[in-house]
């Protein structure tokens, strides 16, 4: 098994310390830092994706591998800047204005950044105008709204109609999820993209960029 696939390992059993001492041996020993990257912390998170998909493991299996695999990322990150590597692309993400769930918001973010893409969190309870000059600032490509509540999911298309109005919406996909939210809701507020789970987000954001 090669120190990739070790790395990959740890990462799904959730061994924090142990890959971040992988990942220093892997960078002493020659190993490039875009392999490290995909074939030890993409690739491991991949597989907790579909297992979670699955229903092979649950959510706290979920955030202790997306934990063990940011803490790898800390640690490579000074040597993917050294190499020239960066994001694939950008995301904000956060949840709606009135709303101030964020656990499924939090797996979400982990679970894209473990596909390479920059995570920019707003946080929770967050105006439409934020989200837009956040957008503008960033030249983020991805904006993901989450909505926990009835009552504020429709918070989800004030945030569409405020991009449409800066005329920033054709510059973004709009992925929504959330308990109440649904994919036929997500057609008709004009939304890009639903997804049931954090798993399914991830790869809907990476495939934006494929």
């Amino acid at each position: 098994m090669s120190i990739c696939e070790t790395i990959s390992e740890k990462v799904q059993s959730g061994r924090a310390k142990e890959v971040v001492a992988l990942i220093i041996e892997a960078l002493d020993a020659g190993v490039a830092p875009d392999a490290i990257l995909n074939d030890g912390l993409v690739a491991g998170m991949n597989i907790i994706g579909e297992k979670f998909k699955n229903n092979e493991i649950f959510v706290p299996e979920v955030l202790v591998a997306a934990r063990a695999m940011n803490k790898g990322m800390q640690t490579l990150k000074p040597a993917l800047n050294q190499q020239g590597i960066e994001p694939i692309g950008k995301a904000i993400i956060c949840t709606v204005k009135g709303d101030m769930h964020d656990i499924g918001k939090n797996m979400v973010k982990m679970m894209i950044e473990g596909q390479g893409i920059e995570c920019i969190d707003l946080g929770v309870d967050v105006e439409p105008a934020r989200i837009v000059e956040a957008v503008r600032q960033s030249g983020a490509q991805i904006v993901c709204l989450s909505a926990l509540l009835t009552t504020t999911m429709y918070g989800q298309k004030d945030v569409i109609d405020a991009l449409k109005e800066a005329g920033l919406r054709d510059k973004v996909k709009v992925m929504v999820g959330g308990a109440p939210v649904t994919r036929e809701f997500a057609e008709e507020i004009g939304a890009d993209c639903y997804t049931l789970d954090a798993a399914s987000a991830a790869q809907a954001a990476r495939a934006y960029f494929n």
